[in-house]
């Protein structure tokens, strides 16, 4: 192709073709290269953003196991405040007081209508119950016959509190253990040096010390201002 002057005198280019320049070629390349590195950029982007959930997915994990873990302790606890857990339960244990019988001699008197009860419970006290006992008496004649046994004890006496209330045990329970009075109810207003004085009624008269005694019935109520109900003698 021949090259024809233009007016100005100066030859004119020619426009590049195809084969010619390299112009035209390493634009495709970068337009290539351009959606290769926008198609590589999305892989590695989502690669990224695939590979972050395994630690996200990770931790939430570990925190599922630390609940979990927490919750199984809520779950034994409350099994345990439900009766779930079985947690050894020891019996209560009771005190009883041993039974006193030395410091403070005993004195029965007959305040019922069995004759010969008084002597009778004064031999079982001494030697089926090892009280130390003094000779029997018979109440004063104010008192008469009562229905419920009473026992009195000397105050001055530090031991004769104690000997009076096991005492109340052996005989299954008396309902008045209470300091004496000033005069003693006895018939001659004497205890013989006794420091504890049963006053026998009809609900202990002519009974054993096996029959007054049941398991049952130990109890004793101590008083500090006794009153004696009784009706006249006879």
């Amino acid at each position: 192709m021949s090259e024809v002057p233009d007016g100005s005198g100066q030859m004119p280019r020619r426009a590049p073709r195809a084969g010619d320049g390299g112009a035209p070629v390493s634009g495709a390349l970068a337009i290539v290269l351009a959606v290769v590195a926008v198609v590589a950029g999305f892989l590695i982007l989502r690669s990224i953003s695939d590979g972050g959930d395994t630690p996200l997915d990770f931790d939430t994990s570990a925190a599922a196991d630390s609940d979990d873990a927490d919750g199984g302790d809520d779950e034994t606890d409350d099994d345990a405040t439900a009766g779930g857990t079985t947690v050894p339960t020891l019996p209560p244990t009771t005190t009883v007081p041993p039974i006193v019988t030395a410091g403070a001699d005993v004195i029965v008197a007959n305040a019922n209508g069995v004759g010969g009860s008084a002597s009778s419970m004064t031999r079982a006290l001494e030697t089926g119950a090892g009280f130390t006992l003094v000779d029997p008496t018979n109440a004063s004649s104010t008192i008469g016959d009562i229905e419920e046994s009473v026992i009195y004890y000397d105050a001055a006496n530090a031991a004769a509190q104690s000997v009076a209330e096991s005492l109340g045990r052996v005989l299954g329970g008396v309902g008045t253990v209470a300091p004496m009075p000033e005069t003693p109810p006895t018939i001659d207003g004497e205890l013989n040096g006794a420091g504890v004085l049963l006053m026998l009624g009809n609900d202990k008269a002519g009974k054993t010390l096996a029959e007054l005694a049941p398991e049952a019935d130990t109890g004793v109520a101590v008083v500090t201002n006794p009153t004696i109900a009784g009706s006249a003698e006879g």
